[in-house]
């Protein structure tokens, strides 16, 4: 008789079920034996498995609950790991991190050592790999969104989803607290029934009595200065680009913007690399949003701004829609206040639409699903890209079906408080901007480049991006050249082929012109995909998110809808019209109830590189992950270091404030 120790880690110190294990090894298998009593006052229990004989090298332990007592109740679960003492001292950890349930209530658990399906040289091992995506690929289908948009995931509620990729109980309890409550958190509840206009800059700011996002941005929404400066560092910093030769729908002259360009001309700044564009013609045709049975109004402006000599970025042409003519004039800095105020407030609410819907929802939030389903269905558990991700998949299913049902469905947000609507936002506009993603456009380094952005001044995105491209890329270079050891250990693994081969078909849809591969033949191929991967749903979502309530929560300087349709003539705007055109009093704290819920961060954040699942057993691995671990805070402190003399310190790109997954 030879006996294992076996300590089994769980969140859930107790649990109504019995729950038995069974040892397999390379020579035979246990019998089924019950894992005795659990401790109320501990996460960590010790049981005997007791074997005729040695079962030899240790592969596999399988767990199965079953009810004890109560013959109609099942109690879920949570196994985080196992480690396994064998007769003759060594120690075995084993992974888990599921629940078991009357759903799922048998989990086959293999050690923590990653391995490569051309690599496996056992039968039991190679069989449970393939148990495990099966079981996967029922749990987790493939949907179709909505057409020429990515794939989703086949689940309608959170509650369909399986447990261990829904929100922790703390999550989910605060979620459900914020929906209903941030409107009284932010003391707002009285003003949810108001249709009436904001009558003051004065009475929205004694009105919305919230802690200030920003005060920064209260007292500087309107200048030029931090107009330019938020296509930078703003909230949305992917829509500007250099500027060598005007488009031929935007006629700007010389005559126009000579004051602007400090007596200079177009064609010079051009060539010194000074003049920049904003263009939102993916916003082009939309007829606008009913609210209240009233049309709201919404533009495709385009926006041409100058890096002056001071090293500022300011505004110096505004043309609203994309169509010159009479009725549609390029509004400079030196028209009336009220004309080129009420133009750049216009430019600001399309702003609104397509960070939300296109660098937001599409390029974020939508690809992280693509990306965490392709993973799960694709990638045993085994697999060394499966444990370098899954930190990365965290609550993405959740909160993704929460934004379908709360914000882009047919009774949520955007039907009720956004100029475009829901209809149109996920019916003609998202395919708009899908068939603009490309693989370029998602590699910062690439991207930056294409826009022409290298040598803009004051560009904090792009510095502290770059970084963080750089410390992902060499942290994901450093583990998996752990396995792929030659591009002929690329080209042979089976698992790793059908991984990209999904994210190009549900993701991208097939489509070549993407630029996204379709299956890998090059080490260097995965390590660039995967950290374009990880730095897509941790660093550039927090990017494009965390300063949502920040830049917005002033509202005039991010309005989700106007009302008025813009000045077809000049010198005809007033300060009443002004406040007419912004969207009325219920309008406004809807809309910054939900920047504030999803800018607020949760109690169970977990920054970059804080993992707390144990899954790499290979110390090269871990040391890797040490060493990601010691960049991030390194380059945490120099960001520290450099906003100190900041007046409006940069912060979204801080390893502090970037989760490791889109969780929000």
């Amino acid at each position: 008789m030879v006996e294992y120790t076996v300590e089994v880690h769980s969140t859930t110190a107790f649990t109504l079920e019995e729950i038995y294990i069974r040892l397999t090894g390379s020579t035979c298998e246990s019998k089924p034996q019950v894992l005795h009593t659990f401790s109320l006052s501990s996460q960590v229990h010790t049981s005997k498995v007791s074997c005729t004989e040695s079962v030899g090298t240790l592969l596999l332990v399988e767990l199965e609950a079953k009810p004890s007592g109560f013959k109609y109740v099942f109690q879920e679960w949570f196994c985080a790991k196992l480690v396994v003492t064998t007769p003759e001292g060594e120690k075995v950890h084993f992974p888990c991190y599921q629940w078991l349930n009357s759903k799922n209530p048998i989990v086959s658990l293999r050690n923590d050592k990653a391995t490569l399906i051309n690599k496996e040289t056992n039968t039991a091992l190679l069989n449970q790999r393939h148990q495990e995506l099966a079981v996967r690929h029922q749990n987790f289908k493939w949907k179709e969104y909505h057409y020429k948009v990515p794939y989703i995931i086949d689940a309608e509620a959170a509650s369909d989803l399986p447990q261990e990729v829904r929100f922790s109980f703390t999550k989910d309890i605060e979620m459900k607290f914020n929906a209903v409550s941030v409107l009284v958190e932010l003391e707002l509840e009285s003003l949810i029934a108001c249709s009436e206009s904001w009558k003051s800059l004065e009475e929205l700011h004694s009105l919305l009595r919230y802690p200030t996002p920003k005060e920064y941005v209260r007292q500087h929404w309107d200048s030029d200065e931090f107009f330019g400066y938020q296509f930078l560092n703003g909230l949305n910093p992917m829509v500007i680009e250099h500027c060598s030769k005007l488009p031929h729908n935007f006629p700007v002259t010389d005559d126009m913007v000579k004051s602007s360009l400090g007596g200079s001309c177009l064609k010079r700044e051009m060539q010194n690399g000074n003049i920049f564009l904003c263009d939102y013609k993916r916003l082009s045709g939309f007829e606008g949003n009913l609210i209240d049975n009233r049309r709201q109004s919404l533009t495709a402006p385009l926006c041409l701004l100058y890096s002056t000599p001071e090293k500022k970025l300011i505004p110096i042409a505004i043309q609203l829609y994309q169509e010159p003519s009479k009725e549609n004039p390029i509004f400079l800095p030196t028209d009336s206040k009220w004309d080129w105020l009420l133009a750049k407030t216009f430019v600001r609410s399309a702003e609104f639409h397509e960070h939300e819907l296109n660098f937001h929802l599409l390029r974020t939030h939508l690809l992280a699903e693509v990306f965490s389903l392709a993973t799960l269905r694709n990638l045993p558990s085994a697999h060394p890209l499966f444990k370098l991700l899954m930190p990365h998949t965290r609550y993405t299913f959740q909160i993704n079906i929460m934004a379908r049902n709360l914000l882009i469905s047919k009774d949520g947000i955007f039907k009720k408080y956004t100029a475009i609507g829901c209809d149109d936002a996920v019916n003609t506009f998202l395919p708009k901007a899908v068939s603009t993603l490309t693989y370029s456009s998602l590699c910062l380094p690439d991207n930056i480049k294409e826009r022409g952005l290298e040598n803009i001044p004051n560009y904090y995105y792009r510095d502290d991006g770059q970084e963080f491209w750089d410390i992902i890329h060499k942290f994901v270079r450093g583990v998996l050249t752990c396995y792929y050891k030659t591009d002929g250990d690329v080209k042979a693994d089976p698992e790793l082929q059908k991984w990209i081969s999904d994210i190009f078909e549900y993701g991208f849809l097939k489509k070549g012109e993407t630029g996204i591969p379709r299956s890998f033949s090059k080490v260097e191929e995965v390590v660039k995909f995967v950290t374009m991967v990880i730095f897509t749903v941790s660093a550039q979502h927090a990017a494009v998110n965390n300063g949502q309530f920040d830049f917005g929560g002033w509202m005039p300087n991010l309005p989700s809808s106007l009302r008025l349709p813009p000045p077809k003539k000049k010198g005809e705007s007033t300060e009443t019209t002004f406040f007419q055109t912004l969207p009325d009093v219920t309008t406004t704290i809807h809309g910054l109830a939900v920047l504030f819920l999803l800018s607020k961060q949760s109690s169970d954040h977990y920054p970059l590189g804080v993992y707390t699942e144990d899954l790499f057993g290979d110390d090269e691995a871990r040391r890797h992950i040490s060493e990601f671990q010691e960049d991030l805070c390194k380059r945490n402190n120099e960001i520290n270091t450099r906003n100190r003399d900041l007046e409006l310190p940069y912060d979204y790109l801080k390893p502090a404030n970037v989760d490791n997954s889109v969780a929000l």
